[in-house]
C-alpha cells in the first residue's frame, strides 16, 4: 500500500493536507536596518501566540529563517501602532532603534498607516517617526525621535554611585575598563578604544552583559573616534550577542562621545557600524536617529 506523508498527517489531525498546513503557517516579512535583521509579523491581522517561544526557533540562522529578533506590530491604545520585539534568546527587548525604523516602513508599505509622521509605542516608551520618501514615493529612510537620553545610574540601571557615569573606571571579571553608561530606552555601556577591530568583544561583551553591576543586563558598545563628527563602533547586544548594528547602541555611543568631549551636542554625528551608517543628533531635549530600512522578502513559515 502506498502511504504518503500527507496521509499520515491527515489521519493524525483529522484535516486534509492543505487545510492542515495553511492553518499552521504565518505570513512574515524579513527586514533589516543597517544589517540588523528582524522577522516581522502583522499583529493587526494575525494573532501571534507566544512570540517569546517563536523567536529562538525562527531566528536560528541554520535551522530557521534567521534574524536578530522577532517583531510583532499591533494596534496601540496610545498612538498609531505598537512594537514588541523578542531577541534570539526569547527575551523581550524594551526598545530597538533599527527595528522601529523598519516598523515605520512596514506600516506605510502595508497601508496600515498613510501618514509619514506618527508614533510607535514600545515597552521603553513612545517614539515619534518621520518617514523619508524617495522620488517614487517609497520609504527608504526614517528619522526617529527617541526622546531624552537617561544618564542617572538608577534610570539606566547600573549599580554605581554618583549623578552620572562618564569615563568611570570599573572592574569587570578582574579587568579594569573605563565606561560611560546611558539608557536609550534600554541600558548601554560604552567603551572608547583605539582599535575596535581587535577588541575581544565576544568575551568582554558577555562578561559585561552578565555583570552584577547591571541588574537588567546591558548592551556593550566599543567605539573609536575618527574625528569630531565621525565614530566607528561594534556592539554586543544583550540577549543577542554581537550584531551588525544597533540603533539605540549608536545613539548611546553618540551621547557618550558628547559627554566625554569627543563630539559636539546639537550636531549630526556619523556613526559607522558593521552593517551600515546612522546619523545621530543629541540635543538637551532628545536624540534623533536617521537611517535606512530595507525589506528583504515576504514569506510563510510553518509553526
Amino acid at each position: 500500500m502506498d502511504i504518503k506523508y500527507q496521509d499520515l498527517i491527515c489521519e493524525a489531525c483529522g484535516k486534509n493536507f492543505e487545510d492542515y498546513f495553511s492553518a499552521n503557517k504565518l505570513w512574515f516579512t524579513k527586514m533589516h536596518g543597517c544589517g540588523n535583521d528582524y522577522i516581522y509579523f502583522n499583529g493587526f491581522t494575525l494573532a501571534i501566540k507566544s512570540p517569546e517561544r517563536l523567536a529562538p526557533i525562527l531566528c536560528d540562522r541554520n535551522k530557521g529563517i534567521g534574524g536578530d529578533g522577532v517583531v510583532v506590530i499591533s494596534p496601540s491604545t496610545k498612538v498609531e501602532a505598537r512594537l514588541d520585539m523578542f531577541t534570539v534568546d526569547g527575551t523581550q527587548a524594551t526598545m530597538s532603534g533599527n527595528a522601529i525604523r523598519c516598523a515605520g516602513k512596514f506600516l506605510y508599505d502595508n497601508k496600515i498607516i498613510k501618514d509619514t509622521k506618527f508614533g510607535i509605542e514600545t515597552v521603553g516608551g513612545i517614539s515619534e517617526l518621520e518617514l523619508l520618501l524617495d522620488d517614487d514615493g517609497k520609504v527608504n529612510a526614517v528619522c526617529v525621535d527617541l526622546g531624552p537620553a537617561l544618564t542617572k545610574p538608577a534610570e539606566i540601571p547600573v549599580n554605581l554611585s554618583g549623578e552620572i557615569v562618564v569615563g568611570r573606571t570599573v572592574t569587570i571579571d578582574n579587568q579594569l575598563y573605563e565606561i560611560t553608561c546611558v539608557s536609550v530606552g534600554n541600558p548601554h555601556a560604552v567603551i572608547f578604544h583605539d582599535d575596535i577591530e581587535h577588541f575581544d568583544l565576544h568575551t568582554i561583551g558577555l562578561q559585561f552583559e552578565n555583570s552584577p553591576i547591571f541588574p537588567e543586563r546591558v548592551s556593550l558598545e566599543v567605539a573609536e573616534v575618527i574625528n569630531r563628527n565621525h565614530l566607528k563602533m561594534r556592539v554586543w547586544e544583550r540577549g543577542a550577542g554581537e550584531t551588525m548594528s544597533c540603533g539605540t547602541g549608536a545613539c548611546a555611543v553618540a551621547v557618550a562621545a558628547v559627554l566625554m568631549g569627543f563630539c559636539n551636542m546639537d550636531e549630526d554625528i556619523l556613526v559607522e557600524l558593521r552593517g551600515g551608517k546612522l546619523i545621530i543628533k543629541y540635543t538637551e531635549e532628545t536624540i534623533f536617529m536617521t537611517g535606512d530600512c530595507v525589506k528583504v522578502f515576504d514569506g510563510k513559515v510553518e509553526v
